[in-house]
């Protein structure tokens, strides 16, 4: 299962798996129409409708050829349309977000379009006979060819209006953070085995001997197996500590995974945990929330750079932070150490709550210095995030970011008129009814 989440991911996310089903498909139509003109059974259309199928050899082959330039002089100006998209949001937002351009299925599937029009015309054009050759005109598979070019001039005008649409900032934040929430709510509450209850399951020893697993190959950590990690350890009656989680990068030899119990670590290991892991030269959200959080928060940071001084879209982004966080507040999140059966099993290093939100809004306070609506963004969304959860430990976690928060705007915002909008929300977060203990 994991290995084909990780193939469908990175068919979605290609330029090429859609049109490439498409041009089949459109290679299969026009075989099938051809065989069914061939077999005589649609001749009374040709007689009853003259003017819809009654096109000659010359007539139907110099429409076809018409419409199969104009289809593949129309993909030409959509791919390269594609491109200066990408390098426009590249250089405008960040790289990171060109991934969710090319998994856009609107744009895989006008390409795919526009060139199995193409194909079809051609596959048409390959059977069409004149009268020195044995006349043979396909005259429904003709028609067909004439409806899909109709289809493919519909299929422009929406690209063109898809292409302005996604390249507004609204639209690339709002992408990366539906992305975000559909794996916040995949991957949690979920857990792998059973989840022990925090501080009440079994507990490796304060000198356990773990044997390190190092990586066979560089790259970031896109997915692990993680019932296949508890089904090795049972097999090998072992507890295996993971030393990478989900979306750091590990360097080929460097410990992937920590082994107790189970004997000396041999190659053979080392392969049956390299065979739990998938890594790649970049992070995706199969099992990494904490990507998309990434891609949302370098928008920010390029809106805030000095270049550029976008501070709408920074306000944007933390706006749609929010949301992610909302969501991830009220979710249960599995305890570290996991169980089969009573026994500790797998020591998962994941993602967990004061982690995130560090993640989502350090980085945004620091570049946002003397900016107020920024600032007062920030503390609106600690706000939000703060009312869907009771948890003493996140909202101590909120609490802290109120404080750095405050603690930035006292100190580059000197004028207190300037500073007063940012004083009520501190003054809101005060007010709560839950005590919060900053450190």
């Amino acid at each position: 299962m994991l290995n084909f989440r990780s193939l469908w991911d990175r068919l979605h996310s290609s330029l090429w798996f859609i049109p490439s089903l498409l041009v089949t498909s459109a290679v299969v139509l026009a075989l099938g129409l051809v065989e069914i003109d061939a077999s005589g059974e649609w001749t009374h259309l040709k007689d009853r409708w003259p003017r819809l199928f009654g096109a000659g050899a010359a007539g139907a082959r110099g429409m076809l050829s018409a419409i199969a330039s104009s289809m593949i002089t129309v993909a030409g100006v959509a791919f390269s349309i594609t491109i200066v998209a990408l390098a426009l949001a590249s250089s405008q937002y960040t790289s990171r977000i060109l991934r969710n351009f090319m998994r856009d299925r609107a744009n895989q599937a006008v390409l795919g379009v526009f060139l199995g029009i193409f194909v079809y015309c051609v596959v048409v054009l390959r059977t069409i006979r004149g009268g020195d050759e044995g006349a043979f005109v396909p005259s429904l598979a003709v028609l067909v060819g004439v409806v899909l070019s109709l289809v493919g001039i519909g299929c422009l005008i929406f690209f063109i209006h898809h292409i302005a649409s996604s390249i507004q900032a609204e639209s690339i934040i709002k992408s990366a953070a539906d992305e975000t929430i559909a794996a916040i709510d995949r991957l949690f509450p979920d857990e792998m085995g059973e989840a022990a209850a925090p501080d009440s399951g079994p507990k490796p020893d304060a000198d356990t001997a773990w044997q390190p697993v190092p990586a066979r190959e560089s790259g970031y950590i896109q997915a692990v197996d993680e019932e296949g990690l508890i089904r090795f350890a049972r097999g090998r009656e072992a507890v295996v500590r993971m030393e990478r989680g989900v979306g750091e990068f590990v360097v080929e030899g460097a410990p992937l995974v920590a082994v107790a119990g189970g004997g000396p670590p041999d190659d053979g290991l080392a392969d049956a945990v390299a065979n739990l892991y998938t890594i790649g030269r970049q992070r995706t959200t199969v099992q990494d929330a904490g990507f998309g959080v990434r891609q949302i928060v370098d928008i920010a940071l390029k809106a805030l750079s000095p270049g550029i001084n976008d501070t709408t879209t920074a306000v944007t982004c933390v706006q749609y932070l929010s949301a992610v966080l909302a969501r991830l507040a009220a979710r249960r999140l599995a305890d570290p150490c996991r169980t089969d059966s009573g026994k500790l099993r797998v020591i998962v290093r994941g993602a967990n709550f004061p982690g995130l939100l560090g993640e989502a809004f350090d980085q945004i306070r620091r570049n946002a210095e003397g900016n107020v609506a920024v600032l007062l963004t920030l503390l609106e969304a600690l706000e939000v995030v703060a009312g869907r959860t009771q948890d003493e430990g996140r909202l101590g976690a909120i609490a802290r970011q109120v404080k750095l928060i405050a603690e930035v705007s006292r100190r580059t915002i000197p004028l207190l008129p300037d500073r007063a909008s940012i004083e009520a929300a501190l003054a809101r977060h005060m007010k709560r009814g839950v005590t919060w203990t900053i450190n």
